[in-house]
């Protein structure tokens, strides 16, 4: 749960009350010290199936969790993108002057670049897309990538409705619908979003020719966790 110097109740619903891009702005200093990063032995296995390539993407990188773990390889360039600026500024103490890192503000729906990455990564991030949005997202993805490029990131299936994680995320998700029915401009996050099966259609809709879901690839107490590795 929430680590000690973690976001108090009073600036986590400052945060549900303003727009996305301000929300995270807002939360950027303690935001590691919340559950929502995601947990670091995802992230570090998502960087070892990247392993040693000329060009990588983090998208949605946030307060460069997944960039931390990216440096540890021999990767010439590495590129975070992200929409709050709060969080590229935390983003930008981790990595330090490391000169391979460059960290761009932009929209993941329509990133500037056109097949540049041998690899790109997204961890923690799928909440934040809409699903109206989702082939924007791959699409976007898909175009960054070189031919031969591949898309790693984690993700699950859906829980079983009975089960306490599908009731908490469902009664989640329509706590936030109400809130964007009502409060304008909507803060974006959602959960149960970009799951196998599902997600495979989107990648090949988008122009993926091999997406494959890897089972065991996490350590306990995440084995429910789902490796996939979209490739261009």
């Amino acid at each position: 749960m929430f680590r000690k110097g973690g976001p108090t109740l009073l600036e986590l619903t400052r945060q549900a009350l303003s727009s996305t891009d301000r929300g995270y702005d807002l939360i950027a200093p303690k935001f590691d010290l919340t559950p929502f990063r995601t947990p670091e032995p995802i992230v570090q296995e998502i960087a070892r199936r990247v392993g040693d390539v000329e060009a990588a993407l983090d998208v949605c990188c946030g307060t460069g969790a997944a960039l931390g773990a990216l440096r540890s390889r021999r990767i010439a360039r590495i590129v975070g993108i992200d929409r709050s600026e709060g969080m590229l500024e935390i983003a930008r103490q981790r990595v330090g002057g490391d000169a391979r890192v460059e960290l761009v503000r932009g929209d993941a729906l329509d990133m500037p670049f056109n097949e540049e990455f041998d690899a790109a990564v997204s961890v923690g991030a799928f909440g934040h897309i809409e699903v109206k949005d989702e082939p924007r997202f791959a699409a976007s993805i898909h175009r960054a990538l070189k031919p031969g490029g591949r898309f790693i990131f984690a993700t699950s299936t859906m829980p079983a409705w009975w089960t306490a994680s599908r009731v908490m995320a469902e009664g989640f998700n329509a706590v936030m619908r109400v809130r964007n029915f009502v409060l304008k401009p909507p803060f974006i996050m959602y959960y149960l979003t970009f799951l196998w099966p599902e997600v495979r259609g989107r990648l090949l809709a988008a122009g993926f020719t091999d997406v494959e879901c890897v089972r065991g690839a996490f350590p306990h107490p995440f084995e429910r966790a789902l490796l996939v590795v979209a490739r261009k």
